[in-house]
């Protein structure tokens, strides 16, 4: 009876090896492009079995720098993953059926060696696209590489590149956060402190997922004087006691050297309020800090001569703003005014 696996732990079991059977059809990863040539983005998604997305317009691209481009023939990926993935699920199915905790442990062992190994083939696959150039490329900058990021965010030229899961990756992640939870759950038991309930059980798998989920959305960057440019009016930012970021539920960062071009961004048909994380604006008094915007204390001026022409600073408190009324002549605002 020691090697038997609790009703909470199989139920767990069996919910993982069934959710995996979504990452066969939903996009498992993603990169996404921003230049100012494409405002509402380039995405290059990646399934089991085929890339999707804006593959030809990417390719188009590559062909500039010297980049192979890119075909689902070349990856052998494509015709191996799908089976490897149909046979965590129905491995998974058969521990929870089999009910040996044996069983059970060595799925979990395989999965995590898969998901290492497939992290290694990604950083490989995305090295030699990124450094195997054509020495005849239109576009030549020496010692330039083209690398995406293997997660996260990367400046190429002038294209933002984000690499990032996407929902069969998300599946992926918290089907494994299932078993780990499942094994822990197992490990407790013998220690006798075992949850009392399935319930309690599914509820601290949520809580992992979205833990896990939530490692995509960051908090503001700091923005880098002389080198990162306004997501709007594309120049230099180098006055960093004006402008903030824009944050989406992705993680996706827009910088901004003024308020009027972060508000005007915000009015842009390229923005959907839905798809804001977190609005920070800069803090006059105290430059590189942030302050949320909708929390902020306003002052528009003349005398405080923004990049852009708003001349509004934000600031954390009202006695920092009335310190710095004392030295120019201008009118509390508040962000709703600004965003009107």
């Amino acid at each position: 009876m020691n090697n038997r696996l609790t009703t909470s732990s199989r139920i767990i079991i069996a919910i993982s090896a069934l959710a995996l059977i979504g990452v066969l059809f939903l996009p498992i990863w993603r990169i996404e492009l921003s230049a100012p040539q494409y405002p509402e983005g380039l995405a290059l998604k990646i399934y089991a079995s085929k890339l999707g997305g804006n593959v030809e317009v990417v390719n188009g691209l590559n062909h500039y720098i010297g980049m192979r481009t890119l075909h689902e023939k070349d990856f052998f990926e494509f015709t191996v993953l799908p089976y490897l993935i149909g046979a965590f699920v129905v491995f998974g199915l058969l521990a929870a059926w089999v009910n040996r905790k044996w069983f059970f442990f060595t799925w979990v062992g395989c999965y995590l060696l898969f998901a290492l190994v497939a992290m290694i083939d990604f950083y490989h696959w995305e090295y030699n696209y990124g450094h195997n150039l054509d020495p005849t490329a239109p576009i030549q900058v020496p010692g330039m590489a083209y690398q995406p990021p293997l997660i996260g965010y990367k400046q190429l030229l002038n294209f933002g590149a984000w690499s990032v899961p996407d929902t069969g990756g998300w599946i992926f992640v918290g089907a494994g956060v299932l078993m780990v939870l499942a094994g822990w759950l197992e490990l407790r038991k013998k220690t006798r402190r075992s949850f009392t309930n399935i319930r309690t059980a599914l509820t601290s798998a949520a809580v992992f997922t979205m833990i896990c989920c939530s490692s995509c959305s960051t908090g503001p960057q700091p923005i880098q004087s002389g080198k990162d440019a306004c997501d709007f009016c594309k120049m230099t930012i180098f006055d960093q006691r004006f402008g903030g970021e824009v944050i989406t539920t992705k993680g996706k960062v827009y910088k901004f050297d003024d308020i009027h071009c972060l508000s005007s961004f915000l009015r842009s048909s390229n923005s959907r309020k839905t798809d804001w994380a977190g609005i920070y604006l800069l803090e006059y008094s105290t430059p590189k800090k942030f302050v949320h915007a909708s929390e902020s204390f306003l002052l528009q001026s003349s005398d405080l001569h923004s990049p852009m022409g708003s001349n509004t600073a934000a600031f954390l408190n009202e006695g920092n703003r009335q310190q710095a009324k004392q030295q120019v002549n201008g009118k509390n605002v508040h962000w709703n005014e600004i965003t009107q």
